[in-house]
């Protein structure tokens, strides 16, 4: 007799609470729970909110002033051969290494930005740019920890995590759809509409109006649509991000008990990955389990994981190698696990998530391997050549 289809989702709620309760206590775990929630929306969601605004009234200035044309004239020669993408990709991947993922979302709705991409390219645009994000922060703060060189082998072995993680994501979507492969994401009368409703501009030459008026009319615009964006990913980064932080981080470190407030957890997801700790020694080339603590944190949130920086600094465990392959992984996952279901979901690609989770965990765990071997063998080359 076939069970009532009711009953997993009820074994699986139980068994997580049930375990999150047993270790945190019941009325710590909700407190926790509700407190994480209340302050990625006041703290994390509000700030990427802004971020979408500004960045989504910087990609209309680029639209209706003719940048995006030219970086897709100037770029596709080498994003095609290596991405499968248009040039104008660059400008998503410059949004998102400035700030967070979340900024691919305004520049991906932008229709005069979509009108190049066929479907399946413009679903692995979350892929691509996404492996850049906060690049910006990510290499500045390594260098402000004294590491200069280090970033930039990560900054390579995020690149080409990309190519596998966009290019897989093209392959499974195509596999899924392969009508996206010819279907434009913006069709002929969509332009047309877009056109005749203003949200679609080739050219800024209005005899009527003043250059202060076009670039007025560029930024309000963007940023309207930057507030329907930011709305967009609350759901997707409230849940998702509540979940991961309360299985990665532990108890109270004052204490070491559980209080209840936000970002307390159970601390599952690390000590999953110290018991493979050999694994991630050959891969990344990371001498103490507990450097492993930073990939998985940055799942969640890169800022987060930086955090954990000047601590493993202070224990002497952390080498030139481990900031490479950290800023690599660092770029990658970028807090994939929320950002990205966030971002398909206001794309309208949200069966296409786990397929995205698949491509862009693949792509970091390539990305942190080809950095540690790309700095094992440089590094090895130039001690022998100095001998």
């Amino acid at each position: 007799m076939k069970a009532p289809r009711g009953i997993p989702c009820l074994i699986v709620c139980i068994a997580l609470f049930g375990y999150l309760s047993s270790v945190m206590g019941f009325t710590n775990m909700l407190n926790t729970i509700m407190h994480t929630a209340h302050d990625l929306l006041l703290n994390t969601v509000f700030y990427l909110m802004a971020m979408c605004v500004l960045t989504a009234a910087l990609s209309r200035i680029f639209s209706v002033f003719g940048v995006v044309d030219l970086l897709q004239r100037m770029l596709k020669p080498v994003l095609r051969p290596l991405f499968n993408l248009p040039g104008v990709s660059s400008a998503g991947a410059l949004m998102t290494f400035l700030s967070d993922k979340p900024a691919i979302i305004s520049v991906a709705k932008n229709p005069q930005f979509a009108r190049y991409f066929k479907r399946y390219q413009h679903i692995s645009l979350v892929n691509f740019a996404g492996s850049y994000a906060m690049g910006l922060l990510v290499i500045i703060f390594m260098m402000g920890h004294g590491f200069y060189t280090e970033p930039i082998y990560g900054l390579v072995g995020a690149i080409i995590g990309s190519i596998i993680a966009t290019r897989l994501m093209q392959r499974l979507v195509l596999k899924e759809c392969p009508q996206y492969m010819t279907e434009n994401v913006i069709e002929d009368d969509e332009q047309e509409a877009a056109k005749a409703s203003g949200k679609y501009e080739t050219h800024p030459d209005d005899p009527h109006q003043t250059l202060f008026v076009k670039v007025l009319d560029a930024l309000l615009d963007g940023g309207k649509t930057g507030v329907e964006v930011g709305l967009a990913i609350i759901p997707g980064v409230l849940i998702i991000s509540t979940l991961v932080m309360t299985l990665t981080f532990g108890s109270d470190p004052d204490t070491g008990t559980y209080t209840g407030e936000a970002y307390q957890g159970t601390e599952l997801l690390p000590y999953l990955a110290g018991k493979a700790s050999f694994v991630f020694h050959w891969l990344f080339g990371f001498k103490a389990s507990e450097l492993v603590a930073f990939p998985i944190t940055a799942l969640g949130t890169v800022g987060a994981a930086l955090g954990l920086i000047p601590e493993m600094m202070s224990k002497g465990i952390i080498d030139s190698n481990a900031i490479a392959v950290f800023t690599a992984m660092g770029m990658c996952w970028s807090g994939f696990l929320s950002a990205d279901a966030a971002t398909l979901d206001s794309l309208g690609y949200r069966h296409f998530i786990s397929r995205s989770f698949t491509c862009t965990f693949i792509g970091g765990i390539a990305a942190g391997v080809i950095t540690h071997w790309l700095y094992f063998f440089i590094t090895y080359a130039l001690e022998a050549h100095c001998l």
